[in-house]
């Protein structure tokens, strides 16, 4: 059930996760962020965001989210790592395996792989059900992640993804040729006001850019596109893409339709590929280069993507 508070006399310029946690004794600041994320917050009708400001006489509407205990029991998921340490541990995460225990979500997790492998040696900052987690890939994403297994290497690598000191490449199928070889897109996203699961370019909505550019295509107009993310938007690729005018193959929540080439086979996921990951070792000081090469539903529909790829290197 929702309640709706009024922001009240005297308040200035503040943001919406800070107000809404000091005015709920009791409640963790970890569940009102949540409520935000699941899109449970709304300021004069309008769904908003953790970072949304808030005036004095604004009135904000928001239901918490049901708190629940999640399994963490460790699961062997026969994890893919391409590098490991007593400080970390990166690995190419596989399309449908969700990263983390939450609301609406089934069978074990990245975490409980994690929990696994590493024998429960994992950094312990943040929510219990998030172990470890650093940053996240939607659950039909795959690639290169990177986990903290101490809160050391946890803090050091949040502040180097937070100031954008780590080199992000995704590699994406679409449907259509662009008429250019590459391009900037630097529009703001924001979560659509009309279905909270969706995110969409919005003028309020928080600063994103996207460089991309172009590999290759086929014979079905298929085109494989690089992009290099310079912000960390939920869905920002899936969102800058689709405004472009070539949605990701597979992704039907934002624009992708079948009919509009010809496959090779149906596609069960968004192809979306997060190909390469560089970045600092937070301890050491080493410089990581991941990578991880395409899954096999990006390589029914565009075989030649390798030499596409070294063409352009």
């Amino acid at each position: 059930m929702s309640k709706t508070l009024k922001v009240e006399i005297g308040v200035g310029k503040i943001r919406a996760d800070k107000w809404l946690s000091s005015q709920l004794a009791g409640t963790t600041r970890t569940h009102v962020q949540r409520a935000f994320e699941e899109g449970l917050v709304m300021v004069n009708g309008v769904v908003a965001t953790k970072s949304t400001k808030l005036l004095e006489g604004d009135s904000v509407e928001f239901a918490l989210p049901e708190e629940k205990a999640f399994d963490l029991t460790p699961v062997d998921l026969s994890l893919d790592i391409l590098f490991e340490d007593e400080h970390l541990l990166a690995l190419n995460k596989p399309a449908g395996l969700v990263v983390h225990p939450g609301a609406g979500t089934e069978g074990a997790t990245l975490v409980n792989g994690l929990l696994f492998h590493c024998n429960g040696n994992l950094s312990q900052i943040g929510d219990p059900e998030r172990q470890g987690i650093v940053h996240r890939l939607d659950r039909g994403t795959s690639g290169v992640m990177v986990t903290a297994k101490t809160d050391s290497a946890y803090e050091a690598l949040v502040e180097a993804f937070s100031k954008r000191e780590v080199i992000k490449e995704y590699l994406a199928l679409v449907a259509g040729i662009p008429d250019r070889l590459s391009g900037t897109i630097k529009k703001p996203i924001g979560r659509n006001p009309s279905h909270r699961h969706k995110m969409t370019i919005r003028e309020d909505g928080k600063s994103a850019h996207t460089d991309w550019e172009f590999l290759g295509s086929n014979e079905n107009g298929i085109s494989l596109i690089r992009c290099h993310l310079h912000t960390g938007r939920t869905h920002q690729i899936r969102v800058h893409l689709s405004d472009f005018g070539f949605p990701i193959l597979g992704d039907e929540v934002y624009g992708y339709r079948p009919n509009r080439i010809k496959l090779v086979s149906s596609v069960e996921r968004v192809l979306l590929h997060a190909h390469k990951l560089e970045l600092t070792h937070p301890i050491t000081a080493e410089r990581l280069k991941l990578d991880a090469d395409l899954p096999e539903a990006f390589q029914v529909q565009f075989p030649d993507w390798r030499s596409s790829i070294d063409a352009q290197t």
